[in-house]
């Protein structure tokens, strides 16, 4: 979440801090000991150990956090609005589908087992890879 916020410029601590108890929290201005907690936090251990992985920079004298030119670690991160489904999720319910249909199969549910095991096979499979083409396609460079 700190990385994201440092997205859009530098951050003192505090500010910085106050950003994310308002996204925890939803709340504006966020309550004093949840602002207090993310500030706490921050300094104790994720900013040390974001400079530290030369993520982030952090000025001790000013307490401004800026990324880093190693701060670009949101390509490694699926960032998913609320509300809606992460690629992982979306590929486990894919299995999920194909197992089920393939017990739909077994079990003789008349018109699942009337297209066979082949056929629904193969049209999990075909949706899998459109949406891994799909994926790979829109992600972001």
């Amino acid at each position: 979440m700190a990385i994201e916020f440092l997205q859009d410029g530098d951050l003192t601590l505090r500010e910085l801090s106050e950003r994310i108890a308002e996204a925890e929290t939803g709340e504006s201005p966020p309550p004093r000991n949840i602002r207090q907690s993310a500030y706490v936090s921050l300094q104790q251990t994720h900013i040390p150990k974001l400079a530290e992985l030369d993520i982030v920079h952090y000025d001790e004298e000013s307490k401004v956090v800026s990324l880093a030119e190693a701060g670009d670690v949101t390509v490694y991160m699926e960032v998913v609005p609320e509300g809606e489904l992460s690629w992982s999720e979306y590929y486990a319910a894919l299995a999920a589908l194909g197992i089920v249909l393939m017990i739909a199969v077994a079990v003789g549910v008349p018109v699942i087992s009337a297209i066979g095991a082949p056929g629904l096979g193969s049209l999990v499979f075909a949706v899998l890879g459109g949406s891994a083409v799909y994926q790979r396609w829109t992600q972001e460079d």
